[in-house]
């Protein structure tokens, strides 16, 4: 399957100033424009001790305008193969932010806070497609070929991974941080709208929540998915941070401390997709996504896969 591609848009730089009170149009655009927040806590363990231990454990949230239009999380692509949601806004049509394939190959993505955006960018939602669809790079060799072009894009984190029999890759980039991406070593993450495991507060009390809860051989997976589903939807504003303050000093006060939180909650924008993947020793994948409905915030769905990886 050809790699997506994107249309683009003449639209100038914007830089932008956000007062969580405004009720206006250019409100939603500013906020479409700039501030795609997502956090992501993941252990990567790629030869449990245990076969009831688990290979990969994520739990991500993806906060977005709330009528931002996407598909939730379903199979698609060659022989129904991949499995995420995916973008439908105009001209990123097919982009993603998280998903895994049946051939083990994982992607995930976030935004990293800047003020300046340039409009005319490339998407960034088709690093994760298009790495889902691919055939012939591994997952450090796809992140090698990506920093190479990652002057085209606004500021991103992306992690992706290879699920393999014999062997487990994890790796991860940012073209804001160093130049070449990275092979991850067995441990827990955490990553926000910064690079991977700046301590910002919300990320270090979401880490600790999420280390305690893995950490704890009793829970069933059912159990485990639910567990990580409250961290995930932990609304605690994590206040003062002069961390988080520092990095998103061209926003408002006000947003900043709604940031600030897990779970992301203003009138217009914040968490409206939970996800957890738990990858088992044996190679079984259960994928539960919890879901907005209808852009409202009272109205949720959640859905549960199950598969096996595939060699």
């Amino acid at each position: 399957m050809k790699a997506i591609t994107q249309h683009h848009y003449s639209r100038p730089f914007l830089q932008i100033r956000y007062d969580l009170h405004l009720k206006t149009n250019v409100e939603e655009v500013i906020i479409r424009s700039c501030h795609k927040m997502c956090i992501i806590f993941f252990k990567f363990d790629p030869r449990p001790a245990s076969k009831n231990a688990y290979r990969l454990i994520l739990a991500a949230n993806r906060d977005e305008v709330y009528n931002r239009p996407s598909k939730v999380a379903h199979f698609w692509g060659t022989n129904g193969e991949i499995l995420s949601g995916l973008d439908q806004e105009c001209g990123k049509e097919g982009g993603s932010w998280l998903g895994i394939n049946k051939r083990g190959k994982l992607a995930a993505l976030t935004n990293y806070m800047e003020g300046n955006q340039n409009s005319d960018a490339a998407g960034r939602g088709f690093l994760v497609s298009n790495y889902l669809m691919e055939k012939d790079l591994d997952s450090y060799s796809y992140l090698k070929k990506v920093s190479t072009e990652g002057h085209l894009y606004n500021g991103f984190n992306l992690i992706t991974a290879d699920f393999k029999a014999k062997q487990d890759t994890l790796c991860y980039y940012g073209n804001r941080g160093s130049p070449e991406p990275i092979r991850l070593n067995p441990g827990i993450y955490g990553l926000s709208n910064s690079l991977l495991d700046t301590p910002w507060k919300k990320l270090l009390q979401g880490k600790q929540h999420f280390t305690n809860i893995v950490n704890d051989q009793s829970l069933s997976c059912d159990g485990l998915v639910q567990e990580l589903l409250t961290v995930l939807n932990n609304e605690e504003l994590n206040i003062p941070d002069p961390i988080l303050e520092s990095h998103g000093s061209f926003y408002s006060k006000p947003l900043i401390e709604a940031l600030s939180s897990v779970f992301v909650r203003t009138p217009n924008y914040g968490t409206r997709t939970n996800t957890v993947i738990l990858i088992d020793a044996e190679g079984n994948v259960t994928f539960t996504e919890r879901t907005m409905l209808d852009s409202d915030a009272n109205k949720w769905r959640t859905s549960s896969f199950q598969f096996n990886l595939q060699d």
